[in-house]
């Protein structure tokens, strides 16, 4: 099990209400955005890491969502290529940052490759890839090359409704995996401890593991509930005005 000892976020623009969506919940509340946004960081203030609040950028609305443009591995970071591309240039706002933090140990994803590491989920050293209309085989393929690189693995994972990977699935290590819908019968997660969310509570299903704790969207009892039954310490945050932009709790930081 790795510690978590840093996380970045941005300050949410106020463009954000123009962000992308695949759901039908209305535009975003910005005042509100930004409170909500306070309360996640206040949650990570709780699980012992350091963060970097890079400053809201008006140009990229989805820019909140720092998740997606990088992914953090102990050993390397991999600028990606995010699948949509007015989300494109989010790589180039955030790269100076994670040079900070990774000196020397920069990989980059490349065309016709596109990857969204929402997409990606770590497993000790092994990084599930989801198929998705975001991230594609040849972007799933540059990322395994650069982990085989760094000693670490990957396989993919097709998905068949969800955005994202991790819009289905958490993994709150100690071989522990929350999963909601078609995920709970992947056949290559079943060596996991699978625990199952309700379909009506499915949005629950994207929480974070943060040194012991897990962080999680409020208003979800059952997998609240499920999730203390393991012995984690759980912090709630209302991310609903990130739902209406297809953001979720994981979307909103990098941790590593």
């Amino acid at each position: 099990m790795k510690k978590i000892s840093h996380i970045i976020t941005r300050t949410p623009a106020k463009s954000l209400i123009n962000g992308l969506t695949s759901v039908n919940l209305g535009k975003p509340d910005y005042q509100r955005a930004l409170e909500q946004h306070n309360k996640y960081i206040q949650a990570l203030q709780q699980c012992d890491v350091d963060i970097t609040i890079l400053p809201p950028d008006e140009r990229f609305p989805d820019s909140i969502f720092v998740e997606d443009p990088v992914l953090c591995t102990p050993h390397c970071a991999i600028i990606t290529r995010p699948g949509v591309k007015s989300r494109r240039d989010e790589t180039k706002i955030i790269t100076d940052t994670i040079e900070r933090f990774y000196p020397n140990k920069i990989e980059r994803i490349t065309a016709p490759g596109t990857v969204e590491a929402g997409d990606i989920m770590m497993v000790g050293d092994h990084y599930y890839i989801g198929l998705s209309a975001r991230t594609n085989q040849a972007g799933a393929d540059q990322t395994i090359a650069i982990l085989e690189k760094y000693g670490l693995c990957g396989s993919v994972i097709k998905l068949e409704k969800v955005l994202h990977l991790k819009t289905g699935l958490a993994y709150l290590e100690n071989n522990n995996l929350l999963a909601a819908g078609e995920f709970i019968k992947k056949p290559e997660l079943q060596h996991l401890n699978i625990i199952e969310i309700p379909e009506q509570e499915s949005y629950a299903a994207n929480c974070i593991w943060v040194n012991g704790k897990v962080i999680m969207p409020a208003g979800y009892p059952t997998t609240k509930n499920k999730i203390i039954a393991l012995g984690y310490h759980v912090i709630e945050v209302d991310t609903s005005e990130y739902r209406k932009v297809d953001g979720g709790v994981s979307c909103m930081s990098l941790r590593f």
